[in-house]
């Protein structure tokens, strides 16, 4: 799904300046991303190295797909080629991850198990950013965009959802793409299938979720204007209902922390 009036190069300048501002505010350095081989984090750390403030990449495979090692190296060959301020890191939690399971007990559902681990292993990367923010003074910058933060919830809490701004989540994944052709990102991660990394095969985003980006972002704006499943029919009804299921159980991550308020009168 393309955007027709999206316009890349205010969006771009506007984004770099509202990261360059937040930093500054912040009084911190520079920012750390996470490189996953993929187009948001490609988008993000791009936008973040045109502020010229010093950019971190961090690759953490954790029996990584080789095709996603090779588009992360990629892309940080590319912005070290383009931005002196850039450097990166490798920090392999293969070892630490399989060190951690190993000492836990297996659970009997594997369905269960597999989706535990995965968002494990978010977890552990988000701890690793936070190291190497911490060291550099810097902040961690989330890559989530509008589909994943605030339609379907397609993160890990306290995981990829871990972190300090998030410059794209009010960009929707075709927006995103737009941007990305507008920055020179490698062909090889525009054109790749969206992917989370989580899990030992090569499984898309598309296969979790059961259904496209393009589907979701179509499904996201019937729901936000007020639609129902009964509106569609064939495959428009089944991914609006995916989408909404998924909107409806992950709302614990979608917004803040429920927080019990007790009534002034109890406490005085």
């Amino acid at each position: 799904m393309k955007s027709t009036s999206f316009n890349t190069v205010k969006i771009t300048e506007y984004i770099v300046d509202w990261l360059l501002n937040y930093a500054k505010n912040a009084n911190v350095k520079g920012f750390v991303v996470g490189i996953s081989g993929g187009i948001d984090s490609a988008v993000v750390s791009t936008l973040c190295a045109k502020t010229n403030l010093p950019t971190l990449c961090v690759e953490m495979p954790i029996h990584q797909p080789v095709s996603h090692v090779n588009r992360g190296k990629e892309h940080i060959d590319f912005l070290k080629k383009n931005f002196k301020n850039v450097t990166s890191v490798i920090a392999d939690l293969t070892p630490t991850f399989d060190t951690l399971t190993n000492s836990l007990p297996i659970g009997e559902q594997h369905e269960v198990l597999t989706l535990t681990l995965a968002n494990t292993r978010a977890r552990l990367r988000m701890t690793t950013l936070y190291y190497f923010a911490g060291i550099n003074h810097a902040l961690v910058v989330g890559t989530g965009n509008k589909i994943e933060d605030f339609g379907v919830g397609f993160f890990t809490k306290y995981g990829d959802g871990g972190v300090d701004i998030s410059p794209i989540a009010d960009l929707m994944k075709s927006e995103v793409c737009n941007l990305a052709t507008f920055l020179d990102i490698p062909t090889s991660i525009i054109s790749a299938k969206p992917a989370d990394g989580l899990f030992d095969d090569d499984r898309s985003d598309e296969d979790q979720l059961g259904a496209s980006y393009d589907e979701l972002e179509i499904a996201m704006i019937n729901h936000e204007n007020g639609k129902k499943s009964t509106d569609f029919q064939g495959r428009e009804k089944e991914v609006f209902e995916i989408y909404s299921r998924l909107n409806r159980i992950n709302q614990h991550k979608i917004n803040p922390i429920p927080v019990c308020l007790i009534p002034k009168t109890l406490k005085s």
